[in-house]
């Protein structure tokens, strides 16, 4: 079936909805107040199609998902670890069986309630168990709003950052679900003078807007995954928030990286966006110079239009507030730059790992405030 703007769902879905049959993101979910385990799920309007509903009623009928028990799990691992012809034959047969002129949904009430569960009725879980965590430092204007705050106007982004992308390994299990609350971190924090290091909770909570992509089927330990190959072990993008104790990682980060300051909260929107449905979107990255080295170089140099904000509301306000504007298209490192960096040396990435972009900064100032989400990396 073509995909496109003119493809329509039988389900009714607003105008303003984020979840048209051209998305169709994954997650999973559990029925409130029911005892059947979690099961993964798309969006589309405002339900939820449950895919073992799915399933079990033998409407994933091609060759790579027909009998699959992929989809009666309580996470996306083993549909991730199929690969791309299984992920694409899944979103076929998801947006025929949704489209307004296919029968075998719209007209059987009884298999139609089975499979559509109304969002109201659902609680969304952590769509993928998170095997390892990955940040990289990837946006050219965050990198130079730090630099110019840390060591001034003269060198303000290390000459090594136009090379290869930066990371550190971040930790897995503090991955969750948006909507989780966020207990305050304690640690240490920077000394005043001659006293003792600061201990107790963190002074300078901070958020960062990131995005993460999910790692499909991965690599053998020792095997890289060559550039122009990248595409196909990458699933979709879920946006992301890296928590950051700013007193505590400043104080700790001489001379390693991101510890106690990192590690107790990272948050992630509870669908994947796939890549698919991310196509029509895509857009020339930046221009990188100087030229990467061979193993980055990268036939199909490509970034995503996707439109950025962050808002935050205090308690002292009835409505939240805007204080970032950005975009993903402004990311100088590719997502496929990142993932072939991370396994060159051998690194093997397994299905659910999770690698994010760092700090989505914008190159312009914005009546928001400067177009970043934080100011240090």
């Amino acid at each position: 079936m073509a995909e496109g703007k003119q493809l329509r769902s039988f389900v009714e879905v607003g105008r303003d909805s984020h979840f048209p049959i051209q998305n169709l993101p994954f997650g999973v979910f559990r029925r409130r107040g029911a005892t059947e385990p979690p099961r993964p799920a798309v969006a589309i309007g405002d339900f939820a199609l449950d895919l073992a509903a799915v399933s079990d009623a033998g409407l994933f009928n091609g060759p790579l998902l027909a009998g699959s028990a992929c989809f009666r799990q309580e996470t996306l691992n083993m549909f991730l670890a199929l690969g791309r012809p299984a992920w694409k034959e899944a979103r076929a047969t998801l947006q025929r069986i949704l489209a307004a002129d296919e029968p075998v949904l719209r007209d059987n009430e009884a298999s139609r309630k089975k499979c559509l569960v109304p969002m109201s009725d659902i609680e969304m879980l952590l769509p993928i168990m998170v095997g390892d965590y990955t940040d990289f430092f990837c946006s050219v204007h965050h990198a130079r709003n730090c630099g110019f705050i840390f060591r001034g106007p003269q060198t303000p982004v290390n000459p090594n950052w136009f090379h290869l992308p930066i990371g550190y390994h971040g930790r897995a299990s503090s991955v969750i679900i948006s909507g989780t609350d966020i207990i305050r971190p304690r640690g240490q924090g920077h000394p005043i003078g001659d006293a003792q290091p600061y201990f107790g909770p963190s002074k300078k909570l901070d958020f960062e807007l990131e995005m993460a992509a999910i790692v499909g089927p991965g690599n053998e330990l020792g095997k890289p995954i060559d550039i122009n190959d990248a595409e196909e072990h990458i699933f979709g993008l879920v946006v992301m928030n890296d928590w950051s104790a700013r007193d505590i990682q400043a104080w700790e980060s001489m001379p390693l990286g991101p510890f106690l300051g990192k590690s107790f909260s990272t948050t992630v929107s509870p669908w994947i966006v796939t890549m698919d449905a991310l196509k029509p979107f895509a857009c020339d990255a930046p221009k990188q110079e100087p030229e990467p080295l061979p193993y980055l170089a990268e036939k199909n140099h490509v970034n995503y239009d996707i439109p950025l904000e962050v808002w935050i509301k205090s308690k002292e306000q009835s409505e939240p507030s805007i204080v970032t504007k950005s975009n993903f298209k402004h990311l100088y490192w590719t997502l496929t730059q990142q993932l072939a960096h991370h396994t060159v040396n051998g690194c093997n990435l397994r299905p659910g790992d999770m690698f994010a972009t760092g700090t989505l900064s914008g190159p312009v100032w914005t009546p928001f405030g400067i177009s970043i989400s934080s100011c240090t990396c």
